[in-house]
């Protein structure tokens, strides 16, 4: 597939069919990710593949408790700018309902954990801002998504799941302390079809050579 086109397409799956995923796939979708740029050559990431019956159960009951929290300190918009956009977001928050309440069922769980490395580097001038540790951890995340679209497979980004961090740590049995996570994201075959979602168009949010300037050169 080409990259522009797997790219404009890995929208949020959140449905999937029973349809089994192969281990072969995977590792072609984590070798993706492994390839994702990293500051430092940092590496930070770690990989948990989810797909016996009994920890997808687990990460379900938590995903589902997480999600309930979640939903309830959601807004309803008081108004939509035509039908289109209110439809629009009564999909969304019926598929992420959707999800919540069938995670166990997805065929493969992919958890991205992220190690708990000290990133604040400072000088006799004070602190160093060189951005945050997850930001070499979200283009893997981003690659996995983009090559399992190329290989058929819908993705949707989560982390609500962190609501319940500790709970999903200890069931996957992670070292205490060292890793945090980062995303959860559920792969399989898609019920739908890929698309290009709504976005804002880019020329609206760009701006050229300074702040305002929306003309490109």
């Amino acid at each position: 597939m080409d990259a522009i086109e797997a790219i404009m397409t890995t929208r949020a799956i959140r449905r999937f069919s029973d349809d089994p995923v192969s281990t072969e796939h995977i590792e072609i979708c984590l070798r993706a990710a492994q390839q994702a740029p990293s500051g430092g050559n940092v590496q930070p990431q770690q990989y948990v593949v989810v797909t016996e019956p009994a920890p997808k159960a687990r990460l379900g009951e938590l995903y589902r408790a997480a999600f309930d929290r979640y939903e309830r300190t959601l807004d309803t918009p008081r108004q939509f700018r035509d039908d289109t956009e209110r439809a629009s977001w009564e999909r969304t928050r019926a598929a992420s309902r959707q999800l919540a309440d069938h995670l166990a069922d997805v065929p493969v769980i992919v958890v991205f954990l992220q190690a708990a490395i000290d990133w604040n580097p400072s000088d006799e001038h004070g602190p160093l801002d060189i951005g945050r540790l997850d930001a070499s951890v979200y283009p893997a995340v981003q690659n996995f998504c983009v090559a399992a679209r190329a290989l058929g497979l819908g993705t949707a980004l989560t982390t609500v799941i962190r609501i319940h961090a500790d709970d999903v740590l200890a069931a996957l049995e992670v070292p205490p302390g060292r890793f945090e996570i980062a995303a959860l994201v559920p792969v399989g075959y898609p019920i739908g079809r890929f698309g290009v979602a709504r976005r804002k168009p880019a020329a609206a949010v760009t701006h050229w050579n300074r702040w305002g300037n929306k003309t490109a050169p």
